[in-house]
């Protein structure tokens, strides 16, 4: 008996001791609902844009995300995106992406042929100003030696 209430008594430890995270966290399904559609990069703003350059999700410079479409579909959380701006690469790809109850959308790239459980790798933005056609997408970044805001603004295109 003492060594049942023993094991009990650990699990019990184990489990009220398993650490959070981003990417284990509960799913806010009122945003991401509000989410689901195709939307289009309007701009990207931060502090210094003229003199500093800041390569967006490890892909291209940010100022080659404005124009850029993204689908996102928010009973399976994929989705696309491409980036087509004029004098910039262009590029495709799939995407894995949820918003968690703590208002961060979390996203995985996903290279042609793997799939999201494969990818080990993402980005975590915050989410602001969400409405039936516009949101902002906020990722924070250092520039010297100071915590930056770069702010990416959706506009909803169908």
């Amino acid at each position: 008996m003492k060594k049942i209430i023993l094991l009990c008594a650990v699990s019990f430890l184990i489990v009220a001791c398993k650490s959070t995270s981003v990417t284990n966290a509960k799913l806010d399904r009122p945003s991401q609902v509000a989410m689901k559609g195709n939307w289009e990069i309007t701009n990207v703003t931060y502090p210094g844009s003229d003199y500093i350059k800041v390569n967006s999700f490890d892909l291209a410079d940010s100022k080659c995300l404005i124009r850029s479409q993204w689908k996102f579909i928010s009973n399976n959380n994929k989705g696309n995106m491409t980036l087509n701006s004029p004098n910039c690469t262009a590029y495709s790809s799939a995407i894995t992406w949820f918003i968690n109850k703590e208002g961060q959308f979390v996203m995985k790239i996903l290279d042609e042929g793997l799939k999201s459980k494969k990818v080990r790798t993402g980005f975590v933005l915050g989410i602001a100003n969400q409405s039936e056609n516009s949101f902002q997408l906020i990722d924070k970044i250092a520039v010297g030696g100071k915590i930056t805001d770069v702010v990416y603004q959706f506009q909803k295109i169908n």
